[in-house]
């Protein structure tokens, strides 16, 4: 059995982070989406931890991490996610270079983490952009606009008011409803995996998730990316409809050491629809780019 260990990473201003490590070896550490915690990267653990040490973790707010105690003036850049993770990074023993995984906003965290801090030995991207997240949603010019008024609304309301805005997040049907609507792949989500995230949106402070989208909208790696020579896998989704495919092909044009795999059909919850071909896939590109 690959060795298990959960614990806090304690930040530079007195928060603890939670984070689990699996296993041993070469060191891979992943980065969620926002409003996601670590169960969306289960199969990669499963799979690599025979052969790695795999680090899972969550940003402040999220998971069993602290929360800020004034979420509405808190720094929940992904500048200060990028510095969390380092204090991540340093609490789980890891002294080599590791490979950098990031879903979602994750890829965000970990492209500026590449910039800022340069100790990476891959990055692994997937469904997610580099700038600007908002601007493209959904790939309507209107999608950035309407996200402030809803989220103008939602401090309006206080608590509740942000929980009644967060849409059919609590709702038993919103499964069915993210199938429907294309969000999630009818044929391979699993119930369970979509279930989790549900969960634990439902336990979040949704002025965590609001804030951090807000913040986000503006971040922008566009002039430093083609500075970056680190092998670079870009997984994207067909059919995703957060990240349009658009933003993968154009990620892998200003990184000049990068490859991408575009899953056909695949939805931006395309990391648990697609785990197999995922995971064979990174193997295949640990093996040609990091041969040591």
């Amino acid at each position: 059995m690959p060795t298990h260990r959960a614990s806090f990473a304690r930040t530079d201003d007195g928060l603890h982070l939670y984070y689990r490590s699996v296993g041993s070896g070469p060191p891979m550490v992943c980065c969620n989406g926002v409003g996601v915690s670590t169960f969306f990267f289960k199969y990669i653990v499963e799979h690599f931890s025979k052969t790695h040490q795999v680090v899972v973790w969550d940003y402040r707010g999220h998971g069993r991490s602290d929360t800020p105690r004034d979420v509405d003036t808190a720094d929940l850049t992904i500048a200060r996610n990028s510095k969390d993770l380092q204090t991540v990074i340093e609490a789980a023993g890891i002294r080599h270079p590791p490979v950098l995984l990031g879903h979602s906003m994750g890829c965000q965290v970990i492209l500026d983490y590449a910039v800022t801090y340069d100790k990476v030995a891959a990055l692994v991207p997937m469904f997610g952009t580099f700038a600007r997240p908002l601007d493209t949603f959904m790939d309507n010019p209107h999608s950035k606009r309407v996200f402030s008024i809803v989220h103008r609304l939602a401090k309006m309301g206080g608590r509740s008011g942000n929980r009644m805005l967060l849409p059919l997040y609590a709702n038993p049907v919103a499964y069915h409803v993210g199938r429907l609507t294309g969000m999630v792949d009818r044929h391979y989500a699993e119930r369970v995996d979509i279930d989790k995230y549900m969960e634990h949106l439902v336990h979040m402070d949704p002025s965590v998730f609001f804030r951090m989208v807000s913040l986000m909208a503006d971040h922008d790696l566009t002039e430093d990316l083609p500075s970056l020579d680190i092998p670079t896998l870009i997984v994207a989704g067909e059919r995703d409809l957060f990240t349009p495919l658009h933003r993968s092909y154009k990620m892998q044009e200003l990184i000049r050491a990068s490859e991408i795999l575009v899953l056909p059909e695949a939805s931006h919850a395309a990391i648990v629809e697609y785990p197999d071909t995922i995971n064979r896939r990174l193997e295949r590109f640990f093996a040609a780019r990091l041969p040591a």
